[in-house]
């Protein structure tokens, strides 16, 4: 489906990006591992990024987290690395280009 320009008019009236990024539990180590290799790799203090906006952060249980950024798209490495240096180990990591769709599924029900 392509998404009319229409919908995508106030996405492109900001320089920011949005980022979605699902932490998987690694299933082969139970809470008290993945704390420990959190706090060895100082997540909780490079996580998230200076100038980073956290949109939502949920957890899915069973899953893991799903946190979703907001962010000038120059931070994207930084971005990156926060994730690489501080939850690999503790987490499997998939991220995704997220734009928000609630106004345009919005729309299309009243319709």
């Amino acid at each position: 489906m392509i998404v009319p320009l229409i919908y995508c008019k106030k996405y492109m009236e900001t320089d920011k990006m949005m980022l979605t990024y699902l932490l998987k539990h690694q299933q082969h180590r139970n809470l008290d591992a993945i704390v420990e290799v959190l706090n060895n790799n100082r997540f909780w203090e490079i996580f998230p990024p200076l100038q980073v906006e956290v949109i939502s952060w949920k957890v899915l249980i069973g899953l893991g987290h799903l946190i979703t950024l907001s962010f000038h798209p120059s931070q994207l490495r930084t971005v990156n690395l926060a994730i690489e240096k501080g939850a690999w180990g503790a987490f499997n990591t998939e991220a995704y280009a997220t734009y928000d769709y609630l106004d345009v599924w919005k729309e299309k029900r009243n319709n």
